[in-house]
């Protein structure tokens, strides 16, 4: 575990080919030093009670002897060895008493003085141990403030290998620093640093530590925002021209170009209440963007993705170059980009629903053709299963949406490549989006649809099977269909429509059987609503628990002696506690690893409150067919009709708290102006 000659020959004559040694995980493999801490690791864990305190002995020993020994022959690399030791160990340490509670003074009295040594390589050991133990609650806040900026003194150390190693550190640090004053004011300097070092090496750690800094800082970050951009760029470009002249892209190197594309994601998100800078960063990015989504970017093509989605997500308009975009991922979705469909689906919904005037009128090219012809080859492929389809139904929702009244013409080809997919699918939740696609297209246009559906014969096909879905229960009792909130949304919205039909339109029985249908979703929906808001109300509670009470329920298995991960023992009793859920699962029918509940995206229907769309349709039905309106509503049982009146009584609660809402807001915006 000590530095030895060979580390001292890499270090002075080739200290670039020593940092990629360092920390590359496949110089790991084969790599005795690793092998090492991978033993003691072990040992201390499975073996603690016997071995830790015998081992600690020994590295106190070698302290000693290093500190009793004159300058000139100190023991420089067994106490290299032995502070490599004490980091590898640093979360048994700060887990176990009574070692836990003396951590800061080992680390004020044996590893940061090193900061100060005239030996390169204890330097570098100082900085990264000080990380490693970054997170410990300090008896004196002055201890963490001193090794914060020896750690950043590090940054300008005159050994490449040093200001790397600190690097490094300084991100425990940032993490851990409670009073971000401490980092304020040298911000700049450190961002100035960062990038002479990033035109050194290419470390995935170094943008690492900037995305730390930036997530930190937030906002902060926006008068720095476009010299980051830039200066990542630069760095992404020079990890792609070393491929080019190597005909390959080594691991340090892929690494180091997809971090610097997730720090620009980083930046990003840090300013996207700042919608102002996104058009001054994109003539940076958008050649990165134009490049990658091309086959040459398929190594980072998810991570250019995301930059694209928050190009699209928070700029106050799309610019027509951004537009360029569009056909780059529409022709690598056709080609080779299936498996990236999940990621395509974010930024093509931002453009149809963010751009919405130019994805309808520009014809040159034509995005409508462009997504319909794009759609339909996947969908009808039998050869794509059916998990990489799902993102499919979701542009075609988006469409239907937020072009309401304008996209006639593409109603019923969609219907049909919908109906064609719906016929052979099998997964769960597929279904539910397809069946969605159809109440969608119903809350667009519910005569249009009917008559498209009846003109293809399939409409009693589609409302038997949707009917059957929305019945359908698993082994557990719940629902085994349409599950999330936005899901049950949807059908309300599109069944609802329909009860707005004539009554030549749409038979008495198949109107009750509607009705009774929408009178289901919304009591199961309203019920799922306040579920979540139960829930919220929890974590916000949770939320008020600090680290102490924390602490309090984790320290009685922590004491000296007692091992959280007690060995071969807890491994197995964990792997059949695992094995357990997992045959519990098996045995309730259909368990869909597909679901997530709610997803945090915006749709047009966001705001149409379903309680009150149902009671707007059902009142103007009273009005318009009054007949029809009794027949309906005197034809249900006891339950339905209490059900009934209890929605009824909900959307006016809704309706005056949806103006309540409106009017807060309204009256914020007032004072927000004055």
């Amino acid at each position: 575990m000590c530095f030895n000659d060979n580390d001292e020959k890499l270090w002075r004559e080739d200290p670039h080919e020593y940092v990629r040694k360092g920390y590359d995980i496949i110089e790991d493999l084969y790599s005795p030093r690793t092998a090492s801490i991978d033993f003691i690791t072990e040992l201390v864990r499975k073996r603690g009670k016997e071995n830790l305190q015998k081992f600690l002995t020994f590295i106190v020993e070698v302290y000693r002897r290093y500190d009793e020994a004159a300058p000139g022959y100190k023991p420089y690399r067994q106490k290299d060895g032995a502070l490599l030791a004490v980091g590898a160990l640093c979360d048994k340490l700060k887990q176990t008493e009574p070692y836990k509670s003396q951590l800061e003074q080992m680390l004020v009295q044996h590893v940061f003085p090193e900061f100060r040594s005239q030996v390169g390589h204890l330097r570098a050991k100082a900085a990264w141990v000080a990380g490693q133990y970054a997170s410990i609650n300090f008896a004196d806040q002055r201890n963490f403030s001193a090794a914060l900026h020896s750690v950043v003194a590090g940054l300008r150390d005159p050994e490449l290998p040093v200001r790397v190693d600190s690097v490094f550190a300084l991100r425990s640090f940032v993490e851990a620093c409670k009073d971000l004053n401490e980092i304020r004011p040298i911000l700049p300097q450190l961002l100035d640093e960062f990038f002479k070092l990033m035109n050194e090496v290419e470390n995935e750690d170094l943008v690492f530590t900037l995305e730390t800094i930036v997530d930190k800082f937030g906002e902060e970050m926006a008068p720095y925002a476009l010299g980051l951009c830039q200066n990542l760029a630069a760095a992404f470009w020079k990890c792609m021209q070393s491929a080019e002249a190597e005909e390959d892209l080594d691991e340090s190197g892929a690494l180091a170009a997809v971090g610097c594309l997730r720090a620009i994601s980083t930046i990003l998100e840090s300013v996207s209440r700042l919608p102002h800078l996104f058009p001054q960063v994109e003539p940076i990015l958008l050649p990165i963007m134009q490049r990658m989504l091309t086959t040459d970017g398929q190594e980072v093509f998810e991570e250019v993705l995301e930059i694209v989605s928050y190009m699209t997500y928070f700029s106050e308009t799309i610019s027509l170059e951004m537009w360029s975009l569009w056909p780059l991922m529409i022709n690598a979705l056709d080609d080779w980009a299936i498996d990236f469909f999940e990621n395509i689906l974010v930024p093509l919904d931002n453009y149809i629903s963010r751009s919405t005037e130019h994805f309808l009128t520009c014809k040159e090219p034509d995005y409508q053709q462009s997504l319909f012809k794009v759609l339909s080859s996947v969908m009808t492929d039998k050869n794509i299963e059916d998990h990489d389809i799902e993102p499919a139904p979701k542009l075609i929702e988006a469409v239907l949406q937020n072009c309401k009244g304008r996209v006639d013409q593409w109603v019923e080809p969609y219907l049909r490549i919908t109906i064609d997919r719906l016929r052979r699918t099998e997964k769960k939740y597929l279904k539910d989006l397809l069946i969605e696609v159809i109440a969608n297209a119903l809350y667009y246009n519910p005569h249009l649809t009917l008559n498209i559906l009846q003109k293809l014969a399939v409409a009693t096909e589609v409302f038997n099977l949707w009917f059957h879905m929305l019945q359908e229960v698993k082994k557990s009792g719940q629902k085994a269909n349409f599950r999330r909130e936005h899901d049950k949304k949807v059908c309300i919205l599109g069944l609802t429509s329909l009860l707005s039909l004539p009554s030549e339109l749409l038979p008495e029985e198949s109107l009750r059987q509607i009705f009774r249908a929408v009178l289901d979703l919304l009591v199961a929906y309203k019920e799922q609503v306040a579920a979540k808001n139960n829930e919220d109300e929890d974590d916000d509670m949770d939320a008020w628990k600090t680290d102490d009470d924390e602490e309090e329920e984790d320290d009685s298995d922590k004491e000296m002696g007692v091992d959280t991960e007690d060995g071969d023992e807890v491994d197995s009793q964990r792997l059949h506690k695992l094995a357990t859920q997992v045959h519990a699962g098996d045995e309730d029918d259909d368990s869909d690893d597909d679901f997530s509940d709610d997803e945090e995206f915006q749709s047009p229907i966001d705001n149409v409150d379903p309680f009150v769309f149902f009671s707007e349709i059902m009142k103007v039905m009273s009005v318009s067919d009054l007949r029809r309106f009794q027949i309906l509503t005197q034809s249900l049982d006891f339950h339905y009709q209490a059900v009934a009146n209890a929605v009824a009584h909900h959307a006016e609660e809704r309706r005056v708290e949806i103006e309540k809402e409106k009017a807060e807001k309204a009256a914020s915006g007032v004072v927000g102006k004055q």
